[in-house]
């Protein structure tokens, strides 16, 4: 047997660059959850805040909703809150063509118009509805009943074009102070609508006060108005004509009915007639010094 051979130094190998090997490592759960129907491994998730502060913004909401709907009735039966409401809506319709700031005036000059109407109604024991605003048809006020004769409701009818023209010369002095074009464009519109409203035809302020001087006066307001709508077409210039012949075929149907209605004394044909009249005048000019060519 051959006795093993010793190595020398330089015939033995260099170990010190032998790769090391590790040992295998032990195989690990897979962190991965499963969700083949096995929950025990899905991870858990907490509970994210913000979660809980929409539920608690959103609950008070929720609340305010269901005390609208239960109690919305009621609310609606209040004056102010329905007039409040519809002056909103026609705020947003008008600020959609016109802006907000002009909206806002607009509506306002009407309030003032149509609060000259309720004064005088309620001066009169004559129970009269807070203003409603229809978009792009102005406002109405509802009456019970009509006031005594054709003198009391012409002085109802003068009371608004009276009130609103005080309005619109308010914004006038307020546009000369400030130099402010809106408020004079706003000054215009005012007296321009006080004036349209004068026109001799039953559903505006001045078919209602020419009826204490002549009823023959309506037919001269509708001729103007189907001349107007001729002019330039309008859908609400439409619905006054149309409203306008219905009334008049109405009122001059029952004149022989209503004829103590319309028998007033001389002085009180007088006062309407110099009143009128005078507004007219007052509100032509007002209109031609208020005039400015930029649209809002």
């Amino acid at each position: 047997m051959d006795r093993p051979r010793i190595l020398t130094p330089d015939e033995e190998p260099d170990r010190r660059y032998e790769p090391s090997h590790a040992p295998e490592p032990a195989t690990l759960p897979d962190p991965t959850p499963s969700y083949s129907g096995d929950r025990g491994y899905e991870p858990i998730h907490p509970r994210s805040g913000l979660r809980d502060l929409a539920r608690k913004l959103v609950a008070p909401f929720i609340a305010a909703v269901f005390l609208l709907v239960k109690y919305g009735a009621i609310l609606l039966k209040l004056k102010v809150f329905t007039t409040a409401a519809t002056m909103l809506v026609s705020i947003a319709a008008y600020a959609w063509i016109w802006g907000l700031p002009f909206a806002i005036g607009f509506v306002v000059l009407i309030f003032i118009h149509e609060i000259g109407h309720v004064i005088e109604l309620r001066r009169q024991g004559v129970p009269a509805s807070a203003p409603l605003f229809i978009p792009f048809l102005g406002a109405v006020i509802g009456m019970k009943q009509l006031p005594d004769d054709a003198w009391k409701e012409a002085r109802v009818a003068l009371a608004g074009p009276i009130l609103g023209s005080v309005g619109a010369a308010a914004f006038w002095v307020a546009a000369e102070v400030n130099g402010s074009e809106l408020l004079m464009a706003l000054a215009f519109v005012g007296f321009f609508l006080n004036l349209f409203n004068l026109i001799p035809i039953v559903p505006l302020d001045g078919g209602r006060a020419v009826g204490a001087l002549h009823p023959a006066i309506w037919l001269l307001g509708l001729v103007m108005m189907v001349g107007l709508l001729v002019v330039s077409p309008n859908p609400i210039l439409i619905i006054i004509v149309l409203i306008g012949a219905l009334e008049l075929w109405r009122r001059w149907r029952e004149r022989k009915e209503k004829a103590e209605y319309y028998r007033l004394p001389v002085w009180q044909r007088v006062t309407v007639a110099v009143v009128y009249i005078g507004l007219l005048g007052a509100l032509a000019l007002a209109v031609s010094a208020t005039h400015v060519e930029r649209t809002f």
